[in-house]
């Protein structure tokens, strides 16, 4: 099979495409022929030597991908929950060694769930890290509900547009952040607020926040303190300096601080579940969530996906598409 190997942190001409063995499924395992791959900003930042790069460097091969959609071909013996041809979805094997930049990949049955059949393996392929992020974030580690005031940061981007439409759902009024140019898109998704980060300053407004999701750390942290009600929630997806590729707060003073304003600070990191991706998934079918999906590259390309993310600008997720 074909597969990008990581020789060592770099660039993406260090992304090499590989011929490696098939691999087996252990008991537990099944053997996806796949489909699409997504691509999230831990794919390029760990390519590049930080975030998950100093726990998975002496992987031999290293190949870096969690999320995917396929096809299952094989079963490990101790599966019961999926069957040859069954096609699936998740987010696999996170924070570990997912090895998804592959034509075959197995996984942890227990990581996945049945895709919609009237979901597109790109779409489903699309709502896995970005969306369990989300899930999470608004289901287990704060509780968006009706009548809850949310504040989603980068509101158009992987996990903003997937927090935008899953708050929206819980009955949370939600209010986005992002660009001018993305406002119609975030309305679209459920969000009743629009702001401008290039206008206007989150902060200084009148409204409170029962919970706010920022995807984006740094001073946005801090700032998002001054905007929370009492005993409201900051949840923080970027607490680790070197995932964010900046300086950030130390994790135990910005603790503090948010403790000393009576709010409720959150850094988590997502974790590969097949029973949030089964959520995930009857959302998807129902037709409550849907992927936004800016551009799709096929899997020769798949380095260049890498480039076109690292600005940090992207809208919505980046696919990468495997024939067969």
């Amino acid at each position: 099979m074909k597969a990008y190997v990581l020789k060592e942190a770099g660039g993406i001409q260090n992304l090499q495409l590989t011929e490696l063995p098939i691999p087996n499924p252990r008991r537990d395992e099944v053997l996806i022929k796949v489909k699409a791959i997504s691509i999230n900003p831990v794919d390029f930042k760990t390519r590049a030597g930080f975030a998950l790069y100093d726990s998975l460097k002496d992987i031999d091969p290293l190949i870096l991908g969690w999320d995917i959609s396929g096809k299952v071909i094989s079963a490990g013996s101790e599966v019961t929950t999926f069957k040859i041809g069954d096609e699936v979805f998740g987010m696999i094997n996170f924070p570990g060694h997912g090895a998804g930049y592959a034509e075959y990949v197995v996984a942890p049955a227990d990581h996945l769930a049945l895709k919609p059949a009237g979901i597109t393996h790109a779409e489903a392929a699309a709502a896995t890290l970005a969306a369990l992020t989300a899930w999470q974030a608004l289901t287990v580690h704060t509780k968006a509900k009706s009548g809850s005031q949310v504040l989603i940061h980068a509101a158009s981007g992987g996990v903003g547009h997937y927090a935008v439409q899953i708050a929206s759902h819980l009955g949370a009024e939600v209010t986005g952040t992002s660009s001018g140019a993305n406002r119609k898109l975030i309305k679209e998704l459920g969000a009743t607020f629009h702001i401008d980060y290039q206008q206007q300053q989150f902060e200084k407004l009148s409204t409170k926040y029962d919970i706010i999701l920022d995807a984006l750390g740094g001073d946005h942290f801090l700032r998002s303190l001054e905007a929370v009600k009492k005993n409201g929630t900051v949840i923080n997806l970027i607490p680790d300096p070197q995932a964010a590729h900046e300086t950030y707060p130390d994790s135990q003073s910005t603790l503090g601080i948010a403790a000393e304003k009576g709010i409720n600070a959150v850094y988590f990191p997502v974790t590969s579940s097949g029973k949030d991706m089964e959520a995930i998934a009857r959302l998807l079918e129902n037709g409550i969530l849907r992927s936004h999906i800016s551009k799709t590259f096929d899997f020769e390309e798949l380095p260049q996906a890498h480039a076109y993310m690292e600005p940090g600008r992207t809208v919505g997720k980046v696919v990468v598409l495997l024939n067969g």
